[in-house]
């Protein structure tokens, strides 16, 4: 499956954006999708992660309460909303998808990976 993501950018502390994947390719709904980050110096973590019903839903603790995974199987489409951002978000995000319907939240467990989306937030 190929996948394609969107939205990032800069933004101020307190705010919030919608990154957006696009994914073709393959069966959308044969796959649970996520979303990992990577900031400078740092090394790839997990982010959040979405059953392929959408119906169940994980996040990092990080990002809890303030993050929210979802996905449109019509679509082919899975995003991630970005409120009350940190500086510390400012990372490399990327979209993530593993086969079946379990997601994962394990790096290794990933069978295929988008091409990144910068997001930078500003203090």
């Amino acid at each position: 499956v190929q996948l394609q993501a969107s939205g990032g950018g800069l933004v101020q502390a307190g705010g919030s954006l919608r990154l957006s994947c696009a994914a073709s390719g393959r069966t959308f709904g044969d796959y649970s999708m996520g979303w990992f980050r990577q900031a400078p110096g740092k090394e790839r973590e997990f982010v959040a992660a979405i059953g392929w019903s959408g119906g169940s839903t994980y996040y990092a603790d990080s990002v809890k309460g303030r993050f929210t995974i979802s996905r449109d199987n019509a679509k082919n489409t899975v995003d991630l909303q970005m409120n009350s951002l940190e500086p510390e978000d400012t990372a490399v995000y990327y979209c993530a998808a593993n086969e079946g319907s379990q997601a994962t939240t394990y790096i290794y467990g990933i069978d295929y990976w988008g091409q990144g989306t910068k997001l930078t937030v500003s203090s």
